[in-house]
């Protein structure tokens, strides 16, 4: 997408690096109240490696594939086990009693309402401290009790128990939708389109 929006705003006389951010979208996936529009099982099923070809193959020969894939049975397993990434935790710190069930229910554990603090002491304290720094956490704004919400998304299994659970609705599972820029009149806003 990337060449083809820089060779059309190229031949428009348009500067090539001047791009319109994404369009990011968040859409509840509630459609009752304790029904959701994906399935949020919970699973624990082992992740499947891919298996690799011997190193002393590959490094010999530049056109063989490293990646050798799965069986099919094992890549079944692989694709059953998904973990609606596309869906996302979103907490709304004005909905929020404090009653922890959201913690109570959490498989995973990754969910703590604590003191604020800076991020490494913080990473410690939760209810499974966060070890992998690489991952952010999601931390709310300060709530009515001055705690604050973490959650360790390394952990997160995006199941929706946490929503499910909460009495208020402060905890909602929204799918994550990208626009990306696309080339071509059709893709341009209205304005632009017009004048091209």
């Amino acid at each position: 997408h990337e060449a083809a929006v820089s060779i059309d705003k190229q031949l428009r006389g348009e500067d090539p690096a001047q791009r319109p951010p994404p369009m990011v979208q968040l859409q509840s996936q509630k459609m009752g109240i304790h029904e959701w529009s994906y399935d949020n099982a919970v699973a624990l099923d082992t992740r499947h490696i891919v298996p690799w070809a011997p190193s002393e193959q590959t490094l010999g020969n530049i056109a063989l594939e490293v990646e050798l894939g799965f069986d099919e049975a094992t890549a079944w397993k692989e694709a059953a086990r998904c973990l609606n990434c596309d869906v996302q935790t979103v907490f709304l710190k004005d909905k929020c009693i404090e009653c922890d069930a959201c913690v109570d229910i959490c498989p995973m554990d990754c969910i703590s309402f604590t003191a604020n603090g800076e991020e490494p002491e913080l990473r410690l304290r939760l209810t499974a401290p966060a070890l992998n720094t690489d991952q952010d956490l999601y931390v709310s704004d300060e709530l009515k009790t001055q705690r604050i919400m973490v959650k360790d998304e390394d952990v997160c299994l995006h199941c929706g128990l946490c929503a499910e659970r909460c009495p208020t609705g402060a905890w909602d599972m929204q799918k994550f939708l990208l626009e990306m820029t696309h080339a071509g009149p059709g893709c341009r806003p209205p304005a632009a389109a017009r004048a091209a």
